[in-house]
């Protein structure tokens, strides 16, 4: 099985990973910022940082609903994570 490194000593199974997005880019959309504010509500976000979030990680496991994964990495590094196979 192969993984995808968050930081903080998480990681995440390739097959579970939705997506990878820029907070930057993507809060100026209502529809985001109120998927993330439910997301919030509903406890399904994680934080994985110490630093200033820049990016969030959709993923899902089974049948449960989306987890949302908050990250200091930036959108563009864990992307290359994932093309350079840094699946682990």
């Amino acid at each position: 099985m192969s993984y995808l490194h968050l930081g903080q000593s998480v990681m995440l199974p390739e097959e579970a990973v939705i997506g990878v997005f820029d907070l930057d880019n993507t809060t100026w959309s209502f529809r985001t910022r109120r998927f993330l504010e439910r997301a919030e509500e509903e406890g399904r976000v994680i934080s994985v940082r110490d630093d200033l979030p820049r990016s969030f990680v959709l993923s899902r496991e089974g049948d449960g609903p989306a987890l949302v994964h908050i990250t200091q990495l930036t959108a563009a590094t864990l992307q290359k994570r994932a093309e350079e196979d840094y699946f682990e």
